[in-house]
């Protein structure tokens, strides 16, 4: 078998969940690609790999849209991080994330770490309207690229505060039945963030990576098989929508 048809397995997943609209993809595109910019509604799912020291881990952001939602499960599947994502200006969308996209996580690993974290709080928080600063991230030590300095803009009603999301988080814990003394505290857990302007994106991918280190550790300990055979069959399986997706 050629060396090209095998290659690395991601050592594990982190999956981003959340209502369409409060900025899955432009989260991720501002980790990754060190910008912002605005985005089209993702279709189906999509993912990004991710070198953190010696381990592979991918991220994938999933569709918000109705009519992507039974997709979501597949997507956590084996997940070891899900990352719950609303609108801070939006209290719905917070409530979507326990409402519709909660029961998605049972595919994901059982001792999946959860994170709640609300975006775009430049629009309602002065301090997350600075452009991100320079940040030491130890996987790229190249000049980091930031936007320029947002104009003034008046601050938006914050519909969901942090305590709002910390209750949220306890109430994640306790539909999969875990005890919270025995889990990470929620003020850890707990993110409000800025696509537009960096704000705490790198602190909340850094610390996941961080958190899932235990996992990689763990699955390697027991010799899980690190090589996918990029010449075996895919298993294909019917969606709802009559289109075929490869199991992930």
């Amino acid at each position: 078998m050629s060396q090209a048809s095998r290659t690395k397995k991601p050592d594990v997943k982190i999956v981003i969940l959340g209502d369409m609209n409060v900025g899955k993809t432009s989260l991720l595109h501002r980790y990754t690609e060190r910008k912002f910019k605005d985005t089209i509604s993702t279709v189906g799912g999509a993912f990004f790999l991710k070198q953190w020291g010696p381990y592979n881990i991918s991220i994938w952001d999933t569709a918000g849209r109705e009519q992507f939602h039974g997709l979501g499960s597949m997507y956590c599947r084996g997940a070891a991080a899900v990352i719950l994502t609303y609108d801070v200006t939006n209290w719905q969308s917070l409530a979507e994330l326990e409402n519709r996209f909660l029961s998605l996580t049972d595919t994901a690993n059982t001792d999946c770490i959860f994170a709640i974290v609300g975006n775009k709080a430049d629009l309602t928080d002065a301090l997350a309207q600075e452009p991100e600063p320079k940040s030491e991230r130890r996987d790229e030590p190249q000049p980091v690229v930031t936007c320029p300095t947002p104009p003034a803009t008046p601050l938006q009603h914050k519909q969901v505060s942090r305590e709002d999301a910390i209750a949220l988080y306890g109430r994640v814990l306790l539909y999969k039945g875990l005890e919270e003394k025995a889990c990470l505290p929620a003020e850890r857990m707990c993110f409000e963030t800025s696509a537009k302007t960096g704000y705490n994106v790198d602190i909340l991918f850094e610390t996941l990576f961080d958190l899932v280190l235990p996992s990689i550790l763990k699955k390697r300990s027991e010799g899980e098989n690190a090589i996918v055979d990029l010449e075996m069959p895919m298993e294909v399986k019917k969606t709802k929508a009559g289109c075929c997706a490869g199991q992930i």
